[in-house]
């Protein structure tokens, strides 16, 4: 006869439950699994899938039970490990739609808005297509691969254990936050900087003819250059993408490398 004692159980459920959390924090936050029009039951299985294949390949658990106050402790530090890792991928597609923000704001589109489910907000519909096309290089790429990748190793990176995670990687997660301004800024730089010119040239033509009715004419014309330049920095803004989800994945793996001094 089979006999299963407790301690077996503990240890099996450590086994699974504990990377399982961690996983579906990632895939909860991260903009591309995590997306509102993916449905929930997609999310769950995917997780489970992947703690399936994961699970195998680590070391074993730290004896704790699940259910005892050190396991819960275990549990939510997971949740927090995984939401960090899903927050700094997710870092670089606010970063794209902030530049969006700036387009449309300079174009005369702001006021042109959409219902973004993913952000449960109005977006200007220049953001809301930057980000479309963000989505589109990220996974023609193949970032949602990397993205596992990356979720597999932090488990040899950061090991599960009771251990308080370093207050440096949350230092580091927010310096990466930073990132938002900065990245928008220079994707959004030649555009803005073509707009500038063409506000200039326009202004010059209100002093040179001041009957011209600038918003008559001005509209259409900042909206034309806009639109035109937009569509010549496309091609330029895939390289600059695909360093900026590298810079992503580095920056969520320099986080797990931080915590780990507070591991003996």
């Amino acid at each position: 006869m089979i006999s299963v004692t407790s301690a077996q159980i503990d240890a099996w459920l450590a086994l699974f439950i504990w990377p399982l959390v961690r996983i579906l924090a990632l895939v909860s936050t991260d903009p591309v699994f995590g997306n509102s029009v993916v449905p929930a039951r997609v999310k769950i299985g995917m997780a489970l899938l992947l703690t399936l294949l994961v699970a195998p390949t680590l070391g074993p658990p730290p004896a704790v039970a699940p259910g005892s106050t050190a396991g819960l402790l275990i549990l939510m530090q997971q949740v927090v490990i995984g939401i960090a890792m899903g927050l700094a991928m997710r870092v670089v597609f606010i970063a794209v739609e902030m530049a969006g923000h700036m387009i449309g704001l300079q174009m005369g589109l702001g006021f042109a808005t959409f219902f973004d489910p993913q952000n449960s907000a109005q977006v200007p519909v220049v953001a809301q297509f930057l980000g479309l096309f963000a989505i589109l290089v990220f996974l023609a790429i193949d970032g949602h691969l990397m993205v596992i990748a990356a979720l597999a190793g932090s488990f040899h990176t950061l090991p599960i254990g009771a251990q308080p995670l370093s207050p440096e990687a949350w230092r580091n997660l927010a310096g990466w936050g930073a990132e938002i301004f900065s990245a928008g800024l220079l994707l959004s730089l030649p555009v803005i900087a073509a707009l500038l010119i063409a506000n200039l040239a326009l202004g010059i033509m209100t002093r040179a003819a001041p009957q011209l009715n600038i918003f008559a004419v001005g509209f259409p014309i900042t909206l034309m250059v806009g639109f035109v330049v937009l569509y010549l920095s496309m091609p330029f803004f895939i390289p600059l993408l695909e360093r900026l989800f590298q810079d992503g994945l580095n920056a969520a793996m320099l986080m797990l490398r931080a915590a780990r001094p507070a591991f003996p």
